[in-house]
């Protein structure tokens, strides 16, 4: 079998144009998928770090960097994330918001207790709404 790679460069090419994770192209009995490592952490702690970040008198509000369902455990039934009381370090996820099918960790941006926990689980969040409070 003889790899087509200008196919694989056309498929590359729409992962970048269109900020895709994965492409599969199918032709006769000849199937192609492309798929790469998109690192949502990165881009969301830079985020939060630019202007995500909303200073209370009880503590540090955690705001969602995008638009999505927060999730406060990594499946149904698992252990959360966080808890009230519970201390936190920077860069530790605090929950996850899916959007598009992706799921996004949320870090946190600060060393601290948690003091209040904002949104429930499956609860939809807009980009900005505060999701936790950090003392």
């Amino acid at each position: 079998m003889k790899i087509d790679k200008k196919i694989i460069q056309e498929l590359t090419g729409y992962l970048k144009e269109f900020n895709l994770s994965e492409i599969e192209y199918a032709e006769g009995t000849t199937k192609v998928k492309v798929s790469r490592s998109i690192n949502n952490s990165s881009i969301i702690s830079t985020e939060i770090n630019k202007k995500q970040l909303t200073i209370e008198d009880n503590g540090i509000h955690v705001t969602s960097p995008i638009v999505g369902t927060a999730y406060l455990a990594s499946e149904p039934g698992a252990k959360k994330f966080i808890e009230l009381g519970q201390k936190v370090k920077k860069g530790q996820t605090i929950m996850i918001i899916e959007a598009m099918k992706t799921m996004n960790h949320v870090p946190s941006t600060q060393d601290g207790t948690v003091s209040k926990i904002l949104v429930k689980d499956g609860e939809p969040v807009e980009f900005g709404q505060p999701l936790i409070t950090v003392k």
